[in-house]
């Protein structure tokens, strides 16, 4: 570890919380690749990064400032996108059982549609396509699809947000004519 990093380390272990922005920053784009490269989706590997830099924060205390923070933090980024990977297998096992047959089964529409909104819900990240089921589809309230995954209820609006503009611009993008007279 150079001497500038256990500066760093040092400053944020006594309260200059904004010193960890210096810290983390140089690892921040390559972090971000390999979690790319991980995960195959951009805002999924933004969770896992987002992820690495509150256990990092969290656990820093632990760090030996003798060892590599650089190899520290993607140890971190590595056990975050293999439990998240985990997690991401459970969430699209059950996700595909239940909620997309639901989808296309209650959806009265052509075979192009129905082929459409898979493929608009297949591009959604995990964490997208978890709020946008839950509350667009199944009907629950952002405090209680907040409650089920586990998360706030502004998290839940920012994926359903992200979720609801992709969709959409799918949908205009093939049915032009069917978004005028419909509102998704």
């Amino acid at each position: 570890m150079n001497e500038s990093e256990k500066e760093l380390v040092e400053m944020v272990l006594n309260g200059n919380t904004e010193a960890f922005e210096r810290l983390v920053l140089p690892y921040r784009k390559s972090l971000l690749n390999l979690a790319f490269r991980i995960t195959n989706n951009i805002e999924d590997a933004k969770e896992v990064c987002q992820e690495t830099f509150m256990r990092s924060f969290k656990y820093l205390r632990k760090f030996d400032t003798r060892k590599s923070f650089k190899s520290w933090i993607l140890k971190i980024m590595m056990n975050v996108a293999k439990g998240y990977l985990n997690e991401s297998i459970k969430d699209k096992e059950f996700l595909n059982r239940t909620y997309m047959h639901k989808v296309i089964k209650d959806t009265n529409s052509s075979t192009e549609f129905k082929s459409l909104l898979m493929e608009c819900l297949d591009s959604l990240s995990i964490m997208e396509k978890k709020r946008f089921l839950l509350r667009d589809i199944e009907g629950f309230s952002v405090k209680e699809t907040a409650e089920i995954v586990g998360c706030s209820s502004i998290a839940v609006r920012v994926h359903l947000s992200s979720a609801r503009k992709k969709i959409k611009k799918r949908f205009h993008e093939e049915f032009p004519l069917w978004m005028d007279y419909h509102e998704l």
